[in-house]
């Protein structure tokens, strides 16, 4: 009887052991997870954006004034602004297409980054120096004809520069963090982390008047202090697009595509993608035909959104030096003094945009991106009424043309450009 209990405990004791033994052969046939890609890879990839977003602040918050200062007509700035739109339809799309077949042993998309950082570099030293290169061709303080030329010159490279930069970046982090969804909120929250620090940095660069001491070499014959800030702050948008652009591709870890096109993160797309990449525009603009009413409705919507963007975006500094400062381009301190003004509006626009992008997600989940969406487009028109207002009534008070403006409507302004951050926020997320 002993003998028989002793032999059931010992059954006992063995069965668990053989369990596990075949569990751990169970597991050994299962194929290993892919690892994650660390989090600090992420953020140093996508640092490259608040380099990009530092020049695009500078070139929102001073060009516009900039060209009329060479002399181009206020009505015909926005002229010049065009290649934005353009560029965007076109080389983003051009960029990613040859982007996913790039065979090159560094990558599929570090050498595009790397391409459009030297040009973003080229471009703002052109831009930087127009006026001293027209200088140099036969213009005049009074006449710029070269100036105007060499800027638009550099101008549209800029713009062309930023798009071809921006879709690889995006697109890489997508590559590495692949289909783990958490991984790729966190790459794309890092992404707008960097850009609203970029933003902010380039609005606070280009608030501040006395960069001209700092590089004392940017003065020159034909090219006065206020062209010196903005040489200056071209200088600083080069060091921080070097050094960002340098951390990122040096942190990216890129398998080349082989000549073939054989890539590990291809191949499971690759019979969707074949016919796609040949189709180009042709395939998106043939789409519109399915569109449904509701698409179309928000569709028209955005639309009529952007209209109301884009001239406070290109207009918004040079309003505050015009309609509220009072001054002229190239006549008097008070201009300048205003688009400084403007660009420290821009500067509160960036941090409530910043705020408000980290919170979006929350908010969704609570009240619903279409109430928000309606709010915030409710809240933009509202502030672009109180632009007229405090418009309508600094011309009425009598101190333009004569005094600086008063405090109350300094605050007033500042106090909009800030609100306009939430509204902005949600249109670049929810309705795009």
């Amino acid at each position: 009887m002993a003998n028989h209990e002793t032999q059931q405990q010992q059954q006992q004791h063995q069965r668990p052991r053989q369990h596990r033994r075949s569990k751990g052969r169970h597991a050994a046939a299962r194929p290993a997870a892919p690892a994650r890609v660390p989090l600090r890879m992420l953020l140093r990839v996508a640092s490259v954006a608040g380099g990009i977003q530092f020049g695009w602040a500078l070139q929102l918050s001073l060009l516009t004034p900039y060209v009329q200062q060479l002399g181009i007509p206020h009505v015909w700035a926005s002229i010049i602004w065009l290649c934005g739109p353009l560029s965007g339809l076109l080389v983003q799309p051009l960029v990613g297409h040859l982007s996913d077949r790039c065979t090159s042993r560094f990558g599929r998309r570090r050498p595009f980054i790397l391409g459009g950082a030297l040009s973003i570099v080229a471009a703002v030293l052109i831009i930087g120096h127009s006026a001293d290169i027209g200088w140099w061709f036969g213009d005049t303080l009074e006449h710029r004809p070269w100036a105007v030329g060499v800027f638009v010159f550099g101008f549209w490279i800029l713009d062309v520069a930023n798009n071809v930069t921006q879709g690889p970046c995006r697109a890489l982090l997508g590559d590495l963090t692949g289909k783990d969804q958490r991984r790729t909120r966190v790459a794309n929250a890092y992404y707008s982390l960097f850009m609203a620090i970029g933003n902010i940095l380039g609005y606070a660069t280009g608030s501040y008047s006395g960069w001209y001491k700092v590089f004392a070499f940017t003065l020159t014959p034909a090219c006065n202090i206020s062209c010196a800030n903005l040489k200056s702050a071209f200088f600083l948008d080069i060091i921080f697009i070097a050094v960002t652009t340098y951390i990122s591709i040096v942190a990216a870890k890129e398998v080349p595509l082989s000549s073939s096109g054989a890539h590990p993160v291809e191949e499971a797309a690759a019979g969707e993608s074949g016919t796609a990449g040949e189709a180009f525009l042709w395939e998106l603009f043939g789409t519109f035909r399915y569109f449904s009413t509701p698409v179309w409705t928000i569709l028209t919507v955005t639309a009529l959104t952007w209209i109301g963007w884009f001239p406070f975006l290109l207009f918004d500094t040079d309003w505050m030096g015009r309609e509220i400062y009072g001054g002229e381009p190239n006549e008097g301190p008070n201009y300048d003094t205003g688009v400084r003004m403007g660009a420290l509006g821009l500067l509160l626009n960036s941090v409530v945009l910043g705020v408000t992008s980290v919170l979006l997600e929350r908010l969704c989940r609570k009240q619903g991106p279409g109430f928000l969406w309606g709010i915030s487009n409710i809240l933009m028109a509202v502030c672009f009424i109180s632009m007229l207002v405090v418009t309508y009534v600094a011309n009425n008070i009598g101190y333009v043309g004569k005094d600086l403006p008063p405090t109350g409507i300094v605050i007033a302004s500042l106090i909009i450009f800030t609100i306009l951050g939430f509204p902005l926020a949600v249109s670049c997320s929810i309705s795009c």
